[in-house]
């Protein structure tokens, strides 16, 4: 029995999770290739420029972009049934706890992240200009919907995959 069709508002949802997460990402690819954004050179030493940062960030956004991507799975089918280029999976339904307990998991750490990040945001202290920080709250700000945005979808497939 294949599960409901998925509305246009989880498909929005699903599409959202993936845009909100592309700001924060290229932020960092600016800081790895250089682009100046006022953040002062304690802030470079934190995220270790020169050096392991020039691996770690890029790697960070693609595995963030990689995980955010993950989310359109909730709503398209190829996060119903494993493609048939997996070997002895390939074609068979995918357990929905498979794909529900992480992604349950994903929301709640990226909504713990947001609310980190907007406390950080709003008591600590950073050496950078204040456009600089202007500009770094808009690249990060929408991560914040990351987690609510995953977690409806989450629970959007868990009711269409279960009730039929």
């Amino acid at each position: 029995m294949s599960a409901p069709a998925v509305p246009t508002w989880a498909r929005r949802a699903a599409s959202a999770a993936v845009w909100v997460s592309l700001p924060s990402a290229l932020w960092r690819l600016a800081v790895v290739v250089g682009v100046p954004l006022g953040l002062g050179a304690s802030e470079y030493d934190a995220m270790l420029i020169p050096g392991w940062g020039y691996l770690i960030l890029p790697l960070l956004c693609a595995v963030q972009e990689g995980l955010a991507w993950l989310t359109l799975g909730l709503v398209r089918q190829w996060g119903e049934v494993w493609p048939h280029w997996i070997p002895r999976l390939g074609g068979r339904r995918i357990p929905v706890a498979a794909a529900v307990v992480p992604a349950a998991l994903g929301a709640v750490a990226c909504t713990v992240y947001g609310v980190l990040f907007v406390w950080t945001t709003l008591h600590g202290e950073m050496a950078i200009t204040p456009w600089g920080e202007w500009l770094m709250n808009i690249c990060y700000v929408p991560l914040v919907a990351w987690g609510p945005l995953l977690g409806v979808v989450t629970v959007h497939y868990y009711r269409r995959r279960t009730r039929g």
